[in-house]
């Protein structure tokens, strides 16, 4: 594998995990359960959408075959998605949409703090920008987080079930490939795997102030990253985002 594939790669991870959690948090709109959450999840999702711009457009920059960061995000199929599995799993409740929103962000936010010395201008520019985002995300989905799971019987039952939930979907942000290999070597991102001591203290905290057990496993579900496996609720999810560009190719506005 060559730099510019290894960094075409790597840029399709940032940006597919940013559009299709945006996508998933876009579906509370109109459905949350108070006026504030439902704009705050949309301005969330809004967020998420912008950095995909940035992470996709450059990824058809380097990629040099003509592609908008449209055509990436509108015209390919399951198998060229290079997500993680944690943003493609269904909403489920209030609860588990923000529990998985805290554990995304808490890598997010970490990941973006090293990608702000990257070796690549280019990167460095758009970490910085959206780690601005990132912070305040980090903080509401942290404190959401202690007030439910610190909360009433129920809403904790209901945080420590998606904890349990989501918990084995963690590993993949940290599991390591030859593109990070690359990308490492290059000075362009970190090696995933050194995020993880970082992160499990920044999680722990939360955790502990949400009086939530964090399950005592390490067993990660994987396959998104690198595109071997996706679940299945990501091609459903694809039907809706992408029926527009399917049904009337090229359509613009």
């Amino acid at each position: 594998m060559t730099r510019d594939e290894a960094f075409l790669q790597f840029l399709l991870r940032m940006g597919d995990n940013t559009l299709i959690l945006g996508h998933r948090v876009s579906e509370w709109c109109g459905h949350a359960p108070v006026l504030e959450e439902d704009i705050a999840l949309a301005n969330t999702a809004l967020d998420l959408i912008g950095q995909t711009q940035m992470w996709l457009g450059l990824a058809g920059e380097v990629q040099g075959e003509g592609k908008s960061a449209d055509d990436l995000a509108f015209l390919r199929d399951v198998w060229d998605f290079r997500n993680v599995l944690l943003v493609e799993v269904p909403n489920g409740d209030f609860g588990r949409t923000l529990m998985r929103q805290f554990l995304f962000d808490a890598w997010h936010s970490i990941m973006l703090g090293r990608l702000m010395t990257s070796s690549d201008d280019r990167v460095a520019a758009i970490a910085a920008k959206a780690s601005k985002e990132v912070a305040y995300h980090l903080e509401r989905s942290g404190d959401t987080v202690v007030g439910l799971g610190d909360g009433t019987e129920e809403s904790h039952r209901r945080m420590q079930e998606a904890l349990d939930y989501l918990w084995p979907y963690v590993g993949e942000m940290f599991a390591s490939d030859e593109v990070d290999a690359e990308m490492a070597a290059a000075g362009i991102a970190p090696d995933p795997a050194s995020l993880r001591e970082e992160y499990d203290a920044l999680v722990g905290r939360v955790l502990r102030k949400a009086t939530l057990t964090i399950p005592d496993s390490r067993f990660a579900h994987k396959g998104g990253r690198n595109g071997r496996m996706h679940t299945e609720h990501l091609g459903h999810l694809l039907t809706q985002m992408q029926w527009l560009q399917r049904a009337y190719p090229g359509a613009t506005w």
